[in-house]
């Protein structure tokens, strides 16, 4: 396994440490602040090992190796603003099956259900 080296620079570390005490931020992006915050191995940073660090942030090693590695291969904006999935959906409805679903939904349901479920709408439409 590669060890990756995260040096911080201050304007990096003011940053992280804005995102871990202020503000509403979402809990992964304040686990990996509070992550590359004890990774940092700069000159005016206390490093620990990745064992204390997964035990105090309560994530596994592997997630803070994947850490490190994508600060040092990609960057500390790509870490602090994540992107959308790159996977691609495929779309197994067309745009006239959407809407016979729809106005089948908007229907009275049959007697004796109180709401449509999915498999009634599936012996509904085959």
């Amino acid at each position: 396994m590669i060890k990756c080296k995260v040096i911080l620079t201050k304007a990096e570390c003011d940053d992280l440490e804005t995102i871990v005490s202020k503000g509403t931020h979402s809990v992964s992006k304040v686990k990996n602040a509070m992550a590359l915050l004890s990774c940092d191995e700069s000159e005016y940073a206390t490093k620990y090992s990745n064992k204390v660090i997964g035990d105090i942030i309560r994530v596994s090693m592997k997630t803070i190796e994947r850490l490190k590695k994508k600060f040092v291969e990609e960057g500390f904006e790509t870490i602090m603003s994540p992107s959308k999935s790159r996977r691609m959906y495929v779309k197994k409805f067309d745009g006239e099956l959407e809407a016979h679903l729809v106005a089948l939904c908007c229907r009275e349901t049959p007697s004796g259900y109180a709401k449509w479920s999915l498999r009634l709408l599936a012996d509904k439409k085959v």
